[in-house]
């Protein structure tokens, strides 16, 4: 978080939380209210500001307010560079990946220090190029067969990330906010609705 937030927590801690009007979408765009947010300025503080909390719901730190988001995929959105490293759409490198998991779609999501992550879709062909069955390129019949099986197997696929070697797990895309720990929709929670009613 930026000082700037800091100070503003310090000085007003108990301001409400707002649900609804931020949303993530599957690229990685920030909107507010289905619009989604072009002004560099704009996403460089929602990009700096930008966490979760213990329940596994991500906001943005509007000084003193939080601004929780609604997520059409993942937390966090990962492009490929083209020396292979992996970066999220706030602009941090991913320096560890935990483990990987194939959805039935094709697209590939990760268990970072960061976070949970999706690969943006337009990187997937690249992803399917650092795949390996048995040390080999996989051919597609080999990925359809992956693709088949239920969610929670393990696939024969390892994807190579530089010296990296990331066994793919198959993982449905709705088990994914359980598995990773994540919330989709926050919506506040049960305390924070009573701490609200009684101060009107």
């Amino acid at each position: 978080m930026e000082d700037w937030v800091h100070r503003a927590l310090a000085r007003w801690p108990n301001v409400p939380a707002l649900y609804g009007w931020l949303a993530l979408d599957r690229r990685g765009r920030w909107c507010i209210q289905g619009e989604t947010i072009s002004r560099p300025q704009i996403i460089d503080t929602l990009n700096s500001n930008y966490a979760a909390d213990e329940r596994g719901c991500w906001y943005f730190q509007n000084g003193p307010q939080r601004g929780y988001v609604t997520l059409a995929r993942a937390p966090l959105l990962l492009r490929a560079e083209d020396d292979g490293s992996l970066w999220t759409h706030t602009g941090e490198a991913v320096s560890q990946i935990d483990a990987a998991y194939l959805d039935e779609g094709g697209g590939l999501w990760f268990a970072t220090a960061l976070g949970a992550a999706a690969l943006h879709e337009q990187d997937l062909p690249w992803a399917l190029e650092q795949m390996r069955i048995a040390n080999k390129p996989v051919q597609e019949a080999a990925l359809m067969a992956a693709l088949a099986l239920p969610s929670g197997s393990a696939t024969p696929l390892v994807l190579h990330l530089g010296a990296l070697r990331l066994p793919l797990t198959r993982l449905d895309e709705n088990q994914a906010p359980a598995k990773l720990g994540f919330v989709r929709d926050p919506q506040p929670d049960q305390q924070s609705q009573v701490q609200s009613q009684t101060k009107h």
